[in-house]
């Protein structure tokens, strides 16, 4: 004859977790409480050897268990195994955190670099507007290829093959335009 295990003498834990899906029974829920709490919590010791932390997943656990109880759907599966799946979910997001740094607003990488210093915000202004005049002075050829390469961000030879120039012309173009900004901001001091 077969020996009655304590699931057998359990009241039936479907009908349990239908009824705190359905009705919120208090009672149905305290029934699987008692039932599953103390297997979930020795579950997490055993994943994570910590009873502090097993005895808050077990807690989350359960209150997973009375949140989504109107989910379960005995077709699928077992209601242990519904429960040790919201278990075992928790214990990775737990683990998940753990291995997560908190985040540091004082980490350099978090630190907004200081505002530019007046007086450098101006020479950069000063800087930007005589490249600008510097290249408007330029012959509209060498001019074009500047725009082409740094505005527009193309290669020596596809602006060749967009203006239909040998590929030695463009680059001669581009090394005279290099030598007249130079020269027009020399004062700038180095500008290469």
């Amino acid at each position: 004859m077969r020996r009655k295990t304590d699931a057998d003498r359990t009241p039936d834990m479907v009908a349990l977790l239908c009824a705190v899906g359905a009705r919120r029974d208090l009672d149905a829920y305290e029934a699987l409480f008692r039932h599953f709490a103390p297997r979930v919590k020795a579950y997490m010791a055993r994943l994570g050897g910590d009873g502090q932390l097993a005895e808050e997943l077990m807690q989350e656990t359960m209150i997973a268990v009375w949140n989504k109880a109107d989910r379960f759907d005995p077709s699928k599966g077992a209601v242990s195994t519904w429960i040790f799946t919201i278990a075992r979910n928790l214990r990775i997001d737990a683990f998940r955190r753990e291995k997560r740094p908190d985040f540091d607003p004082n980490d350099p990488a978090f630190v907004p670099d200081d505002a530019a210093l007046a007086d450098a915000e101006l020479d950069a202004r000063e800087v930007s507007e005589q490249l600008h005049e510097a290249i408007a002075a330029l012959p509209e050829e060498q001019a074009a290829l500047l725009k082409l390469s740094f505005f527009e961000d193309q290669s020596h030879s596809a602006i060749a093959t967009r203006l239909n120039l040998p590929l030695g012309t463009v680059k001669s173009r581009m090394r005279l335009a290099f030598e007249k900004l130079r020269t027009a901001l020399a004062h700038f001091g180095d500008v290469s």
